[in-house]
């Protein structure tokens, strides 16, 4: 049976987003160090899961970024979490704040102006979506051989996911910010929830990446 990852960037009082989504606060505290280690997470998986409103955000940018973290979301098969059982093809009308921070914030440099790959396209295209509920859809996931399953946002669906009490281990990617309000990870708990830490990393910039599994 397969794990089931999250990965997802935090700042240090517990927000996943600013009030709107934002994630603009998360580049300041990115260098060499923090990009090395979330594309090896990236490279974990044999699936990448996300709800419906990331996966356009990340349908409009990865095919024609040139970064670091392009071929892993771009290569690996992705399933989308939508509860009306379809997904609209990328719409770039249809992304979110996150999508406006990151092509607002990143160098034209990051971006190729070269057409799409039809190969890149298409895996974005020819998604597999996953409307069911959420504990059955997971668990055949799990049951599938391959590596890793990743998780992504949004924060809804990353909340939907901790309530569960399916994800293996949590990645956690903790920024040296302090938002004071936002989209919290762990608002939906109904009682405290154990973790055992697992390994940690100190980046020069200040972020920390805590590894953390559910303690049996």
């Amino acid at each position: 049976m397969r794990k089931l990852i999250l990965k997802m960037s935090i700042s240090i009082d517990g927000f996943v987003g600013g009030p709107n989504g934002e994630i603009d606060w998360i580049f300041g505290s990115m260098d060499e160090g923090v990009t090395a280690w979330l594309v090896d997470t990236l490279w974990l998986a044999g699936v990448h899961i996300m709800g419906s409103r990331t996966y356009q955000d990340m349908a409009a940018y990865w095919p024609s970024s040139t970064e670091p973290f392009a071929a892993p979301m771009n290569e690996i098969p992705k399933v989308v979490f939508s509860r009306k059982g379809l997904v609209q093809s990328p719409n770039v009308t249809l992304t979110t704040a996150a999508f406006k921070d990151a092509t607002r914030i990143k160098s034209p440099g990051d971006k190729k102006t070269l057409d799409i790959a039809p190969s890149i396209e298409a895996s974005w295209i020819d998604v597999k979506v996953a409307s069911g509920d959420l504990a059955g859809e997971i668990s055949r996931l799990k049951q599938q051989t391959g590596k890793a399953i990743l998780a992504h946002g949004g924060a809804g669906f990353a909340r939907s996911l901790v309530e569960s009490g399916l994800i293996d281990e949590y990645r956690l990617l903790i920024h040296p910010a302090v938002l004071g309000r936002g989209l919290s990870l762990f608002s939906g708990l109904t009682k405290p929830r154990d973790l055992k830490l697992v390994n940690t990393t100190v980046f020069g910039t200040g972020a920390v990446a805590h590894i953390y599994r559910p303690v049996a």
